[in-house]
C-alpha cells in the first residue's frame, strides 16, 4: 500500500511539473524579406526563473495565477483555461504572408480587475542579441496586442505587476 501511495504521488509531482515545460520543436519563421530562420528548441520550462516566461514564435500559453497581498505571487502554466478568473492568455504570432511586411504580434489577456503591467525583452534572427522592448499596460479584463514590424525568435515576459 505505502509503494501505491508513493507512485501515485510521483505520478502527481511529475504531472505538475510537466505542465510547465515545453515539448521539443523545430521553430522555422520569417528572418526577413528573403531569409528563413530555423532552430531546433529543446524540451525545457516556460518559466526559466520564478514568474520569468519564455515564449516563442507561435506559442500560446494559458497562465493560472495566485494573488496574494494585491502581487501576483505564483504563475504556471495549464494546459486550459479552467479558471478564466485568474488565468492570463500569451500568444506570439507571425504575419509573413507578404514577406516585404514581416511582423510579429503579441497577445496578452489581462483577465484581473486591475491593471497588468510587466516588462519585455525579445531575440530577433537579425541581431541575435536582447533588446529591451515597450510594453503598453493592460486595462482590467482586456486584451492588448503589441506589433513589431519585425521577426522575433523569442520573448522574455518578466517584472509582473498591477498598476493603479
Amino acid at each position: 500500500m505505502k509503494k501505491l501511495i508513493l507512485l501515485t504521488n510521483l505520478f502527481i509531482v511529475a504531472i505538475a511539473f510537466g505542465q510547465n515545460n515545453r515539448k521539443e520543436f523545430t521553430l522555422e519563421i520569417a528572418a526577413n524579406e528573403t531569409q528563413q530562420y530555423k532552430v531546433e528548441i529543446a524540451e525545457g520550462p516556460y518559466f526559466v526563473k520564478e514568474k520569468i516566461l519564455q515564449l516563442y514564435c507561435g506559442e500560446k500559453v494559458f497562465i493560472e495565477c495566485e494573488i496574494a497581498k494585491d502581487t501576483i505571487s505564483k504563475m504556471i502554466i495549464v494546459e486550459k483555461n479552467t479558471n478564466p478568473e485568474k488565468t492570463i492568455e500569451i500568444e506570439l504570432t507571425q504575419d509573413s504572408h507578404d514577406r516585404k511586411e514581416v511582423s510579429t504580434m503579441l497577445l496578452v489577456k489581462n483577465p484581473f480587475d486591475k491593471k497588468l503591467n510587466y516588462n519585455a525583452i525579445m531575440f530577433t534572427p537579425i541581431s541575435q542579441t536582447w533588446k529591451p522592448t515597450s510594453i503598453i499596460p493592460i486595462q482590467p479584463k482586456l486584451q492588448n496586442f503589441e506589433t513589431w514590424p519585425h521577426a522575433i525568435i523569442t520573448l522574455v515576459l518578466k517584472d509582473w505587476r498591477f498598476e493603479n
